[in-house]
């Protein structure tokens, strides 16, 4: 009988163990990076931008820089919620916005303006 309990708790910590995930990111956290964003439809085709965002006191802060990896503004301002970033900035003469909502750990999907739909990749640097 004493050998029956044990190796039901052995089973019971086992599946236990199997079925805990490590905890994921969201927030700042989660959008600290650098990202690539294809903006779909706008009045000169689609446009790819990279954010490079960093976390100051749990805020967002960044550049945007162009597919030549030439920086085209600062983010003015950021809001950000669980796991959504909306961020500000001024490019060409305009204010505009871009929401990104987290998908996965490393994708997300919006809108800029909310007229043009947005989808973006996390860029990964070589360790």
């Amino acid at each position: 009988m004493k050998k029956l309990n044990v190796v039901i708790a052995g089973a019971f910590f086992l599946l236990l163990s199997i079925g805990a995930k490590a905890q994921t990111k969201t927030g700042a956290d989660y959008f600290t990076g650098t990202w690539s964003v294809l903006i779909k439809g706008t009045p000169g085709g689609d446009a790819k931008m990279i954010f490079v965002l960093d976390k100051k006191d749990a805020t967002i802060t960044g550049i945007v820089k162009d597919s030549t990896n030439t920086e085209i503004a600062k983010i003015t301002n950021a809001e950000l919620k669980e796991n959504q970033l909306t961020v500000y900035f001024t490019t060409s003469g305009y204010d505009v916005n871009l929401v990104m909502d987290k998908k996965d750990e490393d994708h997300v999907t919006g809108s800029m303006m909310g007229m043009f739909d947005a989808e973006g990749d996390r860029v990964k640097t070589p360790k």
